[in-house]
């Protein structure tokens, strides 16, 4: 088995390589508008890269499989669509208010899933997570099965129309922008490189004087913070909150995107989120049969590319992406 530590490249040369990726995918993306390329897509996409994103913070680099992250996802995005449309607040602080709901959230579930490891932690986080999918089924803010529909998209801070579609893709993209710099910086921090040294060997970890269940909790919250973040951008794009988001199978598939793209690479997960969505939206004439795509996709990934597509590039190039 490929170990994720394979994809590294010399240190001194990682930011350099890491710092001209950014800027080449900053570039193209800032340019979509320009091109004839659907921008819903891309926006879409983008949500769920800072997903991808998030969910790899926490696997790629804690070594936590989450089988629940979808609880956030949905929470957030349920909270903001009730705080926009029946409290009619502001974009921002429909925003806040869902990311405080996807963090207290992840504080409460944490303080339970955190204390098993490896599939006993993956087991109680999906348990967690269903057990809200079946509250929020039953809740009557959410509407249950018809979710919440109709979501005013509003002006942000009073100034960008978020109904204009090319605003709203610059907001999109420059809250995910932020978000990936904020990982980028989280990974290569202190912190970060404690949380690589548990996912390494976390009993060596212990023996150093590292109280390594606190920084497994931090990672988690931050994690679910984060996808709280996506969750709540998500609402603006597709202006409806749904069950979908909270579901299990949607845990399943950033679990997709992050292998495909590449586990604990920085840019794996936005190729991964990126592929899974342009798979869902151009190949949506053969309905159920996608599904059936994505899971080929995912057995020959696993078979022929373990490394992801970005870990396999940067593995040939040997450069750290």
């Amino acid at each position: 088995m490929t170990s994720i530590t394979d994809n590294a490249a010399p240190v001194h040369r990682a930011g350099r390589d890491e710092v001209v990726a950014f800027a080449i995918m900053a570039a193209a993306l800032i340019a979509v508008p320009f091109t004839g390329i659907y921008p819903y897509f891309v926006m879409q996409a983008l949500c769920f890269a800072l997903f991808a994103c998030a969910f790899n913070l926490l696997i790629g680099y804690g070594g936590l499989l989450s089988f629940g992250h979808a609880m956030f996802l949905g929470t957030a995005g349920y909270v903001t669509a009730h705080a926009l449309k029946v409290w009619a607040v502001a974009p921002e602080i429909g925003v806040l208010v869902g990311m405080a709901a996807a963090c207290a959230l992840s504080v409460v579930t944490g303080l339970v899933a955190i204390r098993r490891q490896g599939i006993y932690f993956a087991m109680i986080t999906l348990a967690l997570s269903q057990l809200l999918y079946f509250l929020y089924l039953q809740t009557p803010f959410t509407h249950g099965e018809d979710g919440i529909q109709g979501v005013p998209q509003g002006r942000m801070f009073g100034i960008l129309n978020l109904a204009d579609t090319t605003t709203l893709y610059y907001v999109v993209l420059g809250v995910f922008l932020l978000a990936f710099l904020l990982i980028f910086r989280i990974i290569n921090s202190p912190f970060g490189e404690v949380l690589k040294s548990i996912r390494e060997n976390e009993q060596r970890a212990i023996s150093l004087g590292y109280k390594t269940d606190q920084y497994k909790l931090l990672a988690y919250i931050l994690s679910g913070t984060l996808a709280g973040l996506a969750g709540s951008l998500k609402i603006f794009v597709a202006q409806n909150a749904s069950l979908t988001d909270v579901h299990w199978s949607m845990s399943g598939e950033v679990v997709l995107m992050t292998l495909v793209g590449g586990l604990g690479t920085v840019f794996g997960p936005v190729v991964g989120a990126f592929v899974i969505i342009a798979m869902q939206q151009y190949l949506a004439q053969f309905g159920q049969w996608v599904t059936v795509i994505q899971g080929s996709i995912f057995v020959i990934c696993v078979l022929t590319f373990r490394r992801g597509v970005i870990g396999e590039i940067g593995q040939y190039f040997k450069r750290s992406l």
